[in-house]
């Protein structure tokens, strides 16, 4: 009987341990890209009646051009985590300022083609962003440093003066200040 019930335990912890490991990626607020999982157990969670004002910092470039940047996805992965939480997409005030190396992934297709000899990749995933209610800019300043036009860059981007100036125009109105 003892062999019975141990077993019986056995079976259903793997059983749980595999649905909860074996799940389907989510994507809430943004849709396609940036796929998380329901966690069960979790104590800590983004509250689902507050709003969130977060100002993302994206500096890195991608570690394989011919992917998304994971950098960019997770952009993505931070929108929907809040969103699988309760934090609807109204209350997640997302704004994106890229500059350095990371401001290749704003290239068009085109362009991009001529630098890594394949379309980008992460233009997808800066499309859904939009859809989803985030702010995509790039520093001016980084534009002029690396002999880029507004043309060569993804349409959807607005151009800020300056990544310092936004962080510094933002992040005293209440954006929590995320680098990536």
């Amino acid at each position: 009987m003892k062999n019975l019930i141990k077993f019986s335990l056995s079976a259903f912890l793997f059983a749980f341990s595999l649905s909860v490991f074996a799940q389907t990626p989510q994507f809430p607020i943004v849709k396609g890209f940036g796929g998380i999982y329901e966690i069960p157990d979790a104590t800590e969670r983004p509250d689902g009646t507050l709003e969130y004002k977060i100002l993302v910092d994206l500096t890195s470039p991608s570690e394989d051009n011919k992917q998304i940047s994971r950098f960019v996805d997770n952009v993505a992965r931070m929108m929907n985590l809040h969103g699988l939480a309760g934090v609807t997409k109204d209350r997640l005030k997302v704004k994106v300022i890229i500059h350095g190396g990371g401001i290749f992934t704003l290239l068009t297709h085109e362009n991009y083609k001529k630098r890594f000899e394949v379309d980008n990749p992460n233009l997808a995933v800066f499309e859904a962003l939009k859809e989803a209610g985030a702010d995509i800019m790039v520093c001016g300043q980084s534009l002029i440093a690396r002999n880029l036009k507004t043309s060569d860059l993804w349409p959807g981007v607005r151009i800020a003066h300056s990544a310092l100036t936004t962080i510094t125009t933002y992040v005293p109105q209440g954006y929590i200040l995320l680098r990536f």
